[in-house]
Order: C-alpha cells, then structure tokens, then sequence
C-alpha cells in the first residue's frame, strides 16, 4: 500500500537517514575501491593491468544509462520495492564479483553492481525528501550526503588494507553484510511512495539521454589512453554532445519526457545543480590527485598516504553538527558564495605541501577541507528542493543524480587532465616533476572552483528559508 508523508511514523524518520546512507556509502565506496586492487585482479585471471579497465568503466557506463531511470520506476512501482531490489540486486552482483573466474564475467557482473547502484541515490533521496518536512530536510541530508563525501576517500585505502591483508574477492564480499543489514531495516522502515499519476516511459529520450551520458562517461574516463587518437577521441565527444543535443530538443516537444528540464526555471534548483556541477570540476580531481601528491611527490607508503585522508573524512562528520545552524545564521546565498572561496583557497593550499612540511599541517589542511566541503555539498543538496513541489520530487531528485553522476567524471577527467598538461613530456619517474605538476593543478583547480562562486551570486538571501526556518516555500520560476 502507498505510504503518504502524513502516515510516516517517527520511528521511520529516525532510521530511514540510515537506510538511505548505508546504502550510498556502499555504492560510494565500491566506486572507488576497485581501483586498487586492478593488479592483484590482473594476476589472479591471468590478465594484463590494463586490460581490467573495463572493470571500472563498466560500473560508470551502467550508473550513467540506469539512473535517468529510477524517477520512473519509483513512480510506476513504488519507492520501498525499487530500493529494496536495488540493494538487492547490488548485494548479489557483490557476490558475483567476488566468485567471478574470469574478466568477462568481472565485468558483466561490475555492469548489473551498477544497475542496482544507479538506483540507490536517486530513488533514496527522493524517499527522504518526500518524508521529511523542508523544516526538517536540511538535518536529514545533511547526515545522509556524509557517506557520498567519505565513501571515495576512503576507497582506495580500504581496497588496499583488504588486497594486502585478504585477497582482491574480499572488496566485494565486504559489501554482504551492510547489504542484508539494510534490506531488512528496508522492509521495516523504509515507506512506499509513488507518483500521483503513473507517466510512460520515454524510450526515445532513454536512448538518446543514455547513449550520450554513457559515452560521454566512457570518454573522460579513458581520456588520455594512447589507444584513442586525438581524432576519434573527438568525433565521439562530439557524437556524444550530439545525442544530448537531440534528446535536449526531444524533451522540449516530448508531452512525457525522461527528464523534465522545465525544472531548471526553478532558480534554486538551477543554482544548486548548475552552479554545483562547476564547483565539482574542481573539488572533484581531489581524490585522484592528493593520493599523487602523497605517495609520488611525498614518497609515503599507500597506507599513510590513506591515513593522511582520513581527517578529511572525519571533519565532513562532524561538520553536521554546526551546518543548520551555519545556514540559518546567514542563509544560503552568503554561505555558498564565501564557502566555495575557501574551499578554492585550500586546494590552492596543497600547492605549498613538499617533503619537509609538517603532518600537522597537512592533518590541519585536510580538516579543513573535509568541512568546508562536507558543508558546501549539504547546502547544494538541501537548496536543490526548497522550492521543488513535491508532485515533481521524483523528477528533481532523478535530474541532480544524473548532472551529478556527470560532474564526478569531468571532475576526475579535470584533475588528471590539467596535471598531464603541466607535466608535458616531463620523465613521471622524477618526483620533482611530478610534484611541480600537482602543485600547478592545485593551483589551477583552486582558482577555477573560486571561479565558480559566481555562480552562486544569483540567488537572493531569502532563498531556501523553507529549509532553514521552515517558511512557507513558494516556487519562484525567476
């Protein structure tokens, strides 16, 4: 039967962030920590390094075609049942993975862990935001966006504690336990909404929407593989950008379109995606650059250099305590504007990390960006639904997945690809070309993400009072 937001009870509003955020932190995670273990994988099948790249790229190609879906399928067949074969589905293909005898199957089983992960975010975030009162939305987004901030830190060093200590299977058998453990607090707590009035499906705007996004997500993450010329690498950009070009003029005329994109007159939201996609393109080369800068500019063991991310971590915790209150002293415009500053001016800051700078420093440098991040994207995704009516919550909470899953890549494409410009033809086996390298893109990233504050000048500062003091929200199209 379908749950309305009046029958939740309170027990539900108190596991339900828990629900949701173990299951992103899983899908967060194994994101991540495969990563490490590509070699350990590689020897074990009998294959070569870097023929397992397909491993990774198939989980990205899966969550790019499958997440446009999940607005639709909570609509037509409720948000309990998809969450519950989501994590279902994940759970198995975990399994799958681990018990995999060769690097077809690695993959085959990485494309059905993405199908299952794909409708994890969207599909849990709508949950909460159809349960949870504006007044109350801040609080809970706040705890559930932990694990999305955490989980690709800490990919990699878990994946290499399990590799050193187990063996490469275990990464994936590590995900069975978190997985039977939320199925069932799914069954007891999780509540059943569907849309007011079950739309068709868009296969035209699936294919066009889907092949773009998966093409365009394949591309930057083998961006830079001598395999693809600069020739081909642009045709298929451009065959990419193409096909979001058609489904774009597809949605304008379609009665029933995938994604709504007559959403974005809505200018927090507008804001919040848009203005948060720019800011990613900087924040998001973080996870791939600081483990270079650490163990190939430093020299630091894998394990330390892991350690030295955990502060980052641990701040985007406890930044939860003191974000309400944080936005409900200034309001979203003002913190938004002044946060993206200082998280630019941080990145820039590792520009300044050589061999001899203290831990103390670096520890004291990662706290800070844990929080400024941790509170930057708790104020992007609670604004996003301020002013979003809750016919079209499934919509909005589908579109900022997709634009997101997409800033994850151009962001992790950014990073390495201004650290290869600044390197040039520069030997990669002499630390200090390498390190003036990082320290450039440091730099660069820092001032593109001050940059990308702009943005966030277009709001007012009475906008996303619905979440912050739980005023009566009245959708502004402005």
């Amino acid at each position: 039967m379908e749950t309305t937001a009046s029958q939740v009870s309170g027990q539900v509003k108190t596991f339900l962030p828990w629900v949701v955020a173990t299951a992103l932190f899983m899908e967060q995670l194994d994101s991540t920590i495969v990563n490490t273990a590509i070699p350990s994988m590689a020897v074990s099948l009998q294959v070569t390094p870097l023929s397992l790249k397909a491993v990774v790229t198939s989980y990205i190609l899966a969550l790019a075609v499958c997440i446009p879906m999940s607005g639709w399928m909570a609509d037509r067949f409720g948000t309990r049942r998809v969450f519950m074969v989501a994590v279902g589905t994940f759970t198995v293909a975990s399994v799958l993975c681990g018990l995999a005898v060769n690097a077809p199957m690695l993959v085959a089983t990485r494309i059905l862990q993405g199908i299952g992960a794909a409708m994890m975010m969207p599909v849990g975030r709508l949950a909460i935001i159809r349960t949870f009162p504006k007044s109350e939305l801040l609080k809970a987004m706040n705890f559930v966006i932990i694990p999305a901030l955490i989980g690709p830190l800490l990919g990699p060093t878990v994946g290499g504690l399990i590799v050193h200590w187990l063996s490469w299977r275990e990464i994936f058998f590590v995900n069975v336990p978190v997985g039977l453990l939320a199925l069932y607090l799914i069954h007891q707590h999780m509540p059943d909404y569907r849309g007011e009035a079950p739309r068709p499906l868009d296969v035209i705007g699936l294919v066009l929407f889907g092949a773009g996004t998966a093409l365009l997500s394949w591309l930057l993450e083998v961006f830079g593989d001598h395999r693809l010329d600069a020739t081909s690498a642009g045709v298929l950009f451009l065959l990419a950008f193409s096909l979001l070009g058609a489904y774009f003029l597809h949605a304008r005329q379609s009665a029933f379109p995938l994604l709504r994109l007559d959403l974005f007159k809505v200018r927090t939201f507008r804001v919040s995606v848009v203005g948060g996609f720019i800011t990613r393109l900087g924040i998001g080369g973080l996870p791939f650059l600081l483990p270079l800068l650490y163990q190939l500019g430093m020299g630091l063991p894998a394990w330390q250099s892991g350690l030295l991310m955990m502060p980052t971590a641990l701040a985007a915790m406890g930044m939860k305590l003191v974000a309400p209150r944080v936005l409900r002293r200034f309001g979203y415009r003002r913190v938004l504007v002044s946060n993206t500053v200082m998280i630019g001016l941080t990145i820039g800051l590792y520009a300044l990390i050589t061999e001899s700078t203290p831990v103390a420093a670096i520890v004291a440098l990662s706290l800070s960006l844990g929080f400024f991040n941790s509170l930057q994207f708790s104020s992007m995704n609670s604004m996003a639904y301020a002013d979003i009516e809750s016919k079209d919550s499934s919509m909005a909470s589908t579109l900022a997945s997709s634009l997101q899953q997409l800033s994850m890549s151009f962001g992790l494409a950014c990073g390495s690809i201004i650290t290869a410009w600044y390197l040039g033809d520069l030997p990669q086996t002499e630390r200090s070309f390498v390190t003036g390298a990082l320290h450039h893109a440091f730099l660069t990233l820092g001032a593109l993400t001050i940059l990308s504050s702009l943005s966030f000048w277009t709001l007012r500062a009475s906008d996303g009072e619905s979440v912050t003091r739980g005023a009566a929200a009245v959708p502004d199209k402005a």
